[in-house]
């Protein structure tokens, strides 16, 4: 049996406007884009990575931006919420910021004895921000948000299922021990400093998920290169049909469909983004993984202009 699973590696989510979207992750969220690449089952489409100074397992919330996407509907079989960590002390200044840049804040609410904030980004994917006393010091980057404010990473996520069972099965077999109920929903922990959390929300009546903007497409979890066969290995145990190992270039990937209809992903920590851009310079241009660069020319025409500002980091 591998060992317990940390935490989540990242959330890839689908949006419509790249520009936008773009604009909403690193102006008013202060994320870093780490990585500009594209989608590499649909390389018609961006694939835009964002998260700490060096794109940090546990910090990466990335897109598949499709300019035409119709708006998709949150719902059961999904991943309703995606949360970040945020200092303690950080609430008020969140509060107005988000405020300030025109984004609708919901009335602050408190969980788990912790302060969260929700909101929606431009193409109404639900997020939220918690505020928490042990917020690690991670590696915020250079930008908008002063870093004594600025996210860390992630807190975690909340699935939305109409059975929970075979999935609270599968997270405690990942390493995530029942921590506990708030209202509707049970809380599963890990050990890690950052994506530790997933919420589990169980409603029968809630309607199926429609995915299109707005959406989390997966969550993914880390693992080591070392026991990532071992985790496929489990996944077929528990009854689930995840894929074969693929090579994402910055990560290795399985991919399964839970019981409760989530897409999860088990991606590897290491090489990570600095694999083919040194770390000054993540995000300034469009990387291709070696695999598609001889189509490179073909790809650029298809995608749209995307103006990426020089780093400061």
């Amino acid at each position: 049996m591998p060992g317990d699973i940390p935490g989540i590696h990242h959330v890839t989510a689908i949006a419509a406007d790249p520009r936008r979207n773009l604009a909403f992750y690193t102006e008013t969220l202060g994320l870093r884009l780490v990585k500009r690449s594209v989608n590499q089952d649909d390389v018609d489409t961006y694939h835009l990575f964002y998260g700490d100074r060096a794109g940090s397992p546990g910090t990466s919330m990335t897109f598949f931006p499709y300019p035409e996407a119709r708006p998709g509907q949150v719902g059961s079989g999904q991943v309703a919420t995606t949360q970040f960590t945020i200092p303690a002390d950080a609430v008020d200044y969140w509060t107005d910021r988000l405020e300030s840049a025109g984004v609708d804040v919901e009335d602050r609410t408190e969980r788990f004895g912790d302060t969260v904030i929700a909101f929606e980004d431009p193409d109404g994917l639900p997020l939220e921000l918690v505020a928490t006393a042990d917020a690690p010091e991670g590696q915020p980057p250079d930008g908008p948000v002063p870093e004594e404010h600025a996210i860390r990473g992630f807190f975690g996520v909340t699935l939305l299922l109409s059975r929970a069972s075979g999935t609270t099965s599968l997270l405690e077999t990942m390493g995530f021990e029942s921590a506990g109920t708030d209202g509707d929903r049970e809380r599963f922990a890990s050990h890690g400093d950052l994506g530790a959390v997933v919420d589990v929300v169980e409603d029968q009546t809630a309607p199926a998920g429609t995915p299109g903007a707005g959406t989390v497409h997966h969550v993914a979890f880390q693992v080591t290169a070392e026991e990532q066969a071992d985790w496929r290995s489990v996944l077929q145990d528990q009854g689930l049909r995840p894929t074969e190992i693929i090579d994402r270039k910055w990560f290795s990937s399985v991919y399964t469909r839970t019981a409760g209809g989530v897409l999860f992903e088990f991606a590897t920590l290491e090489p990570g983004y600095t694999v083919d851009e040194d770390l000054a310079e993540l995000g300034e241009s469009l990387v291709l993984p070696e695999w598609l660069e001889d189509r490179r020319e073909e790809i650029e025409a298809a995608l749209p202009e995307l103006s990426v500002p020089a780093s400061e980091h």
